[in-house]
């Protein structure tokens, strides 16, 4: 018997959001996201799923302390951000978020984000669908019957909605969410450029970034320019020197042209609700694609004016609240059966 369509994005109706006011402005947001979030009572057993040119995917299959859901119920694929991995805090709260509806979670390491080094002398990148949809065709044999649904996060919330956007009615995936999108890569690098805490934020991730094609040089070989790669303190010039040459783009320019969902948001057909921050310090106002999401009955926007960058935190200092993973959750279950 075929399941009931899912309930039109647009009907969601998101509770709202307080900023914790103990939190204020973006950064508190966004830095203290980082580090409130529980990392306890989520465990995971992994997967290695081989990819057909020669590498793998690490695969985090959750289980979460207090729940014990069966193995019918609605799975849905976590995806991280830059320099994440399965054990982001806010991959973990997910898990928790959607347990509590009744909802299995799986999360997807990109390549060299698992603790171990990928094989190949490649890494991954915003645009990189290739491997999310081999996940999903991997989940979907393995699980013909489940209900699949996917959650992602700041550059994995990218990868999901261009893979949603290719997709179109094609897609595995039945419902998703997307917090803290990328919308636009180009404009958000120059606005990172642009402000102090931008320039802080990127010299944490590029100093990981740095250090994790340091290790590989030997492997990579002189398919990159190394000396611009290892002094970089800016994303646009370790794209330009790493990413872009290591993935088939002609430069940065055509890596972020080609990579930004903000282009593929009409082409989405299922329901997939986005959670963004007009105040994100990662991501211009102007580039929130208002218009493109509106146009689209597929899509749900909570954009809200506080929140910073995978902040939105609520709720009292001693017992903090997260409200995005919540929402998200709440969305998710309400579309998948």
């Amino acid at each position: 018997m075929p399941s009931p369509p899912a309930p039109p994005a647009k009907s969601f109706v998101p509770r709202p959001f307080r900023p914790a006011w103990w939190l204020p402005g973006a950064h508190g947001q966004t830095v203290a996201g980082r580090y409130l979030r529980e990392r306890t009572g989520v465990h995971y057993r992994r997967e290695r799923m081989e990819t057909g040119d020669g590498d793998f995917v690490d695969l985090d299959w959750a289980t979460v302390d207090g729940f014990a859901l069966p193995p019918e119920a609605p799975l849905v694929l976590l995806v991280h951000g830059l320099e994440g991995s399965a054990r982001s805090s806010y991959m973990l709260e997910s898990c928790r978020a959607l347990a509590e509806r009744g909802i299995r979670a799986v999360a997807i390491n990109f390549r060299s984000c698992s603790g171990e080094p990928n094989r190949l002398p490649r890494f991954y990148h915003a645009g990189d669908t290739a491997d999310l949809a081999a996940v999903l065709r991997h989940l979907r044999a393995a699980e013909p019957a489940a209900a699949f649904g996917a959650l992602g996060f700041s550059l994995g919330a990218n990868v999901l909605l261009k893979y949603l956007g290719e997709q179109g009615q094609g897609s595995a995936i039945r419902a998703a969410a997307a917090v803290s999108v990328p919308f636009d890569l180009m404009a958000g690098a120059l606005y990172m450029d642009s402000t102090f805490m931008g320039r802080v934020y990127t010299e944490v991730l590029l100093k990981s970034l740095r250090r994790k094609f340091g290790d590989r040089a030997e492997l990579i070989g002189d398919r990159c320019d190394a000396p611009r790669a290892l002094a970089s303190r800016s994303f646009r010039d370790f794209d330009d020197a790493v990413t872009a040459r290591l993935h088939g783009f002609r430069d940065v320019e055509d890596y972020y042209g080609s990579s930004s969902s903000g282009q593929f948001l009409p082409a989405i057909r299922v329901p997939t609700l986005l959670v963004h921050a007009a105040d994100d310090p990662f991501v211009p106002p102007h580039a929130i694609p208002r218009g493109a999401v509106e146009a689209n009955p597929h899509l749900a926007a909570v954009f809200v004016e506080h929140g910073g960058h995978v902040g939105f935190i609520q709720g009292k200092p001693w017992a903090p609240e997260f409200w995005a993973e919540r929402e998200a959750a709440r969305f998710l279950a309400e579309r998948l059966p």
